[in-house]
């Protein structure tokens, strides 16, 4: 069943967050087996948590004990500034999941003085502190306080500096200490020359890389007897109960695969895993659980631990299985050179679903599209999987509702007409065509390295699959399978766009700073070019009124053929493995910022007062057994507070040390 109570998107905000909630409606139209799947998948994804917050940073289990016992128990005044500081950035630790933040990977500066931490440190109960044997309080602030509030150490997540050592400029627990990029990078490429070049394994994908005491190199593998063995057997644990309801006998061999994989960390037992995962489609209810995406190493080979649980929603899925249909057609049709196309698009499935959880890498902050898996040769021969998460672009779309930032930086009333007749819809194929066909188009020549664009590759391979969705918007045959309504409907997504990538999403940027993740680089780099290459023919061009900065488009039609020129060079760039090439057109479009426009962004935002990030509180999931001690219902709640929420998943579900041996 699920419970009855008032439901609003929108919840608490503070610092550049706003918190949203999420509905799972159709649910309670599950069959009592298959909500029991979503619970023991659910506690599955919960299960993990630690690792991420380990992945992150080698302090961040310590850290966050040590800030929730202040939290929890600091008897001093809760008024000060001090403390209503400290509530801050322990709610943005939550979020991401670590001291650094989510999407810029900057380290937080703390809003509290270091004198309040020592203080309140030596006021809460010693018991409730993560110390170590022999550790007192005192000696634990002097361990963590450098971390916290030195802003010269661990000042990064994720370095992407070109010409820096990215492993020892960032704070990323993927590798150990006194290694260097050189050194990883040649680890690894041996690996490789040992191995098979027509169906390589995920290098490195599971692995802690240190140096021993005799100074080799060696690898600290994730798995159940291993590196995160008392979380990853708890996975397996439900991931058991999983198998034991799955819908069908090929689920549960999915399922059986991936436990094997835990067991021995073995990265060809994860290929046949990943293979069973893509062919097994006839379920009603899904999941992704393990180490899945490399955005959060530095040098793209190590995954972050994520998972989800969900359950499939049959009428929206009806347009993406329109497009894996004809995935061929739109293969065929793209305008890359024809040596980097398929020749048979094999196994690409696509569908709208409902997230019943959200774990790991993908919680609070979650993507709203998904395609797996990573390996190339895999989605080769065996194809892939697509997912749009609809209820969670369903809150996202219903919390901007008349929230004024598109009143603020559209460029006139035609414009934002045209963005309330069609973006939303416009919004959700864009994703759909990102990841049912444009993750899984083109190829790489035979003996190119899938790692051979290196810090670049994240970058490039979003803005490859952006690329392939909207020079594909426009097109007819979507008029013709009924997924756009007319000729006009794709100007929304391409202003949408534009706007996004030239300016809008410069929000996101503290003043100064560079643009560091993946997905915004590629924003800026398709934009920034297709501006610059259309400068001559007004395609698209920069505007002020009243000392406001608009983005206006000229000519839609010739845009579209700019955004399939940048497609057809960044395939070629992917399929050869270019680095030169990736490397000049990242550092030229996808990272600096005019600070004069960043300035004026800023402002223009703040008078808002809206938050640029948004995440999610988890429904909460209440098993109602029988008399044999069964599952013979699951009840659905979503009261449950933020703080609440991060409370007792860190009591609930805290399952590794917290402080690294």
């Amino acid at each position: 069943m699920q419970t009855e109570e008032k439901f609003a998107y929108q919840d608490e905000q503070f610092a550049d967050i706003q918190m949203l909630r999420y509905r799972v409606d159709g649910f309670e139209c599950l069959t009592p087996a298959r909500k029991a799947l979503v619970y023991y998948l659910s506690e599955a994804a919960l299960s993990g948590r630690d690792i991420l917050w380990d992945q992150n940073g080698k302090y961040n289990l310590s850290i966050r004990r040590t800030l929730e016992t202040i939290y929890t128990d600091y008897p001093g005044d809760r008024d000060t500034d001090d403390f209503k500081a400290f509530v801050v950035y322990q709610k943005r630790v939550w979020f991401s999941n670590g001291i650094h933040h989510h999407y810029g990977c900057g380290k937080f500066k703390p809003g509290f003085s270091e004198a309040f931490f020592r203080q309140a440190l030596e006021q809460v109960p010693p018991e409730k502190l993560p110390l170590a044997e022999g550790q007192t309080a005192r000696e634990l602030c002097e361990m963590l306080a450098p971390v916290i509030f030195d802003p010269s150490v661990m000042p990064k997540r994720v370095n992407q500096a070109d010409g820096e050592d990215l492993i020892r400029t960032s704070a990323c627990h993927y590798y150990g200490e006194g290694l260097t990029q050189a050194e990883a990078e040649a680890f690894y490429a041996c690996q490789k020359a040992q191995g098979d070049p027509r169906r390589p394994v995920m290098y490195g994908m599971n692995s802690l890389l240190v140096k021993n005491q005799d100074g080799r190199l060696e690898e600290k593998t994730w798995k159940a007897d291993g590196m995160y063995g008392p979380a990853i057997r708890r996975i397996v644990y439900w991931l058991e109960k999983a198998a034991a309801v799955a819908e069908t006998p090929q689920q549960a061999a999915v399922l059986r695969k991936l436990i094997e994989f835990y067991h021995t960390g073995d990265l060809h037992t994860f290929d046949e895993y990943t293979i069973l995962w893509v062919q097994e489609t006839g379920s009603i209810v899904d999941f992704t659980n393990g180490f899945t995406e490399t955005y959060g190493d530095p040098l793209g080979l190590k995954a972050s631990w994520e998972g989800y649980a969900n359950f499939k929603d049959a009428e929206a899925t009806a347009r993406t299985e329109k497009l894996s249909a004809n995935a061929q057609w739109f293969e065929d049709h793209s305008p890359v050179d024809g040596r980097f196309k398929k020749t048979v698009c094999k196994g690409v499935s696509a569908k709208v679903i409902k997230a019943a959880i959200l774990g790991g890498d993908l919680y609070p902050a979650s993507a709203i599209g998904i395609n797996l898996p990573n390996s190339n040769w895999v989605r080769a021969e065996y194809g892939s999987k697509s997912v749009t998460i609809g209820n969670l672009t369903d809150a996202y779309n219903k919390a901007a509702r008349g929230n004024g930032f598109q009143k603020e930086f559209v460029v006139d009333e035609a414009t934002q007409e045209l963005l309330d007749r069609y973006q939303d819809e416009c919004d959700d194929l864009h994703t759909d065509l990102h990841e049912c066909l444009g993750h899984g188009s083109g190829r790489l020549l035979p003996g190119v390295d899938p790692d051979a664009l290196k810090a670049y590759g994240a970058t490039i391979e979003e803005a490859r699959a952006d690329l392939f969705g909207l020079y594909y918007l426009p097109d007819p045959k979507l008029t013709e399978l009924g997924l756009t309504p007319d000729g006009e409907a794709y100007k929304a997504e391409y202003y949408g766009y534009m706007m996004n990538g030239l300016l809008t999403q410069l929000v996101r940027i503290e003043p100064g700073k560079d643009i560091e993740e993946a997905h915004m680089r590629n924003r800026a780099l398709i934009a920034r070019w297709a501006f610059e290459q259309g400068k001559a023919d007004r395609v698209a061009e920069m505007t002020v009124h009243d000392g406001k900065t608009y983005v206006r488009i000229n000519d839609y039609g010739k845009l579209r053929g700019l955004f399939g020129q940048l497609l057809r060079e960044i395939q070629r760039i992917k399929s050869e493995g270019d680095y030169e090439a990736a490397r000049n057109l990242v550092e030229r479009y996808a990272i600096k910022i005019d600070p004069a426009l960043h300035s004026e962004v800023l402002a223009r935002y703040r008078a808002l007062h809206l938050s640029p990030y948004k995440g999610f509180i988890n429904p909460v999931y209440t098993p109602v057994y029988d008399a044999q001690g069964r599952i013979e219902d699951v009840e659905v709640s979503y009261g449950e507070a933020y703080d609440a929420q991060m409370l007792r998943y860190s009591r609930d579900y805290a399952t590794l040390p917290y402080q690294n041996e």
